[in-house]
């Protein structure tokens, strides 16, 4: 419940700052989904389980999260107070 109510908060500091900063300011949030595991990682039932969660059927990679900031910081010059899911759909999915 914690964390579900610190991603309420947060997108209301958004919504609040991309109002209060604009024009000069945009504010943007960027939601990574799953992302590669550790080298270590030994749970590959709990990897597949996860997997199975995910409508484009994988994880993401740190590039595909890199190009969404990217896009944001650069690309995007009239968007702001926006939360953008890089998750394969999976947010969309969870219920």
């Amino acid at each position: 419940m914690s964390y579900t109510t610190a991603k309420g908060a947060l997108q209301s500091m958004i919504l609040a700052l991309a109002n209060d900063w604009a024009p000069h300011v945009r504010f943007n949030v960027v939601q990574p989904g799953t992302l590669p595991y550790p080298e270590d990682w030994t749970d590959t039932a709990r990897e597949n389980k996860i997997k199975e969660t995910i409508p484009l059927g994988r994880i993401g990679t740190f590039e595909e999260l890199a190009g969404a900031v990217a896009y944001l910081a650069i690309d995007a010059t009239y968007v702001t107070g926006q939360v953008l899911a890089v998750d394969g759909g999976r947010s969309r999915q969870l219920y």
